[in-house]
């Protein structure tokens, strides 16, 4: 419950994975509506619009799974502490003028 309450755990992929489910079921009855016109057009729309709804929920998994990704590597460097010789953080080079 505390990496809930603290959004260390996401729960928008359970969404997405649910207005996946709910958009394959909108395919299917479109389709099915489509049918009594045209059994090629219902067809269609339930092949293509399946096709479509799963790309659609494919894109927003993939932020996140970038962000895991981040997650892992951040861990893995140190969290994200950017490691300098000598241990001090780098200065800017001093300006100079060509007649020195």
């Amino acid at each position: 419950m505390n990496d809930f309450l603290s959004f260390r755990k996401m729960i928008t992929p359970v969404i997405i994975q649910i207005i996946f489910w709910f958009g394959i079921l909108g395919c299917i009855i479109a389709g099915l509506g489509y049918m009594k016109d045209s059994a090629i057009m219902g067809l269609a729309v339930i092949i293509f619009g399946s096709l479509m709804v799963r790309v659609y929920c494919e894109l927003l998994i993939i932020a996140f799974k970038i962000l895991e990704t981040l997650l892992r590597i951040d861990q893995n460097t140190g969290g994200g502490q950017i490691p300098t010789a000598g241990g001090f953080p780098p200065q800017a080079p001093t300006p100079t003028t060509p007649f020195q």
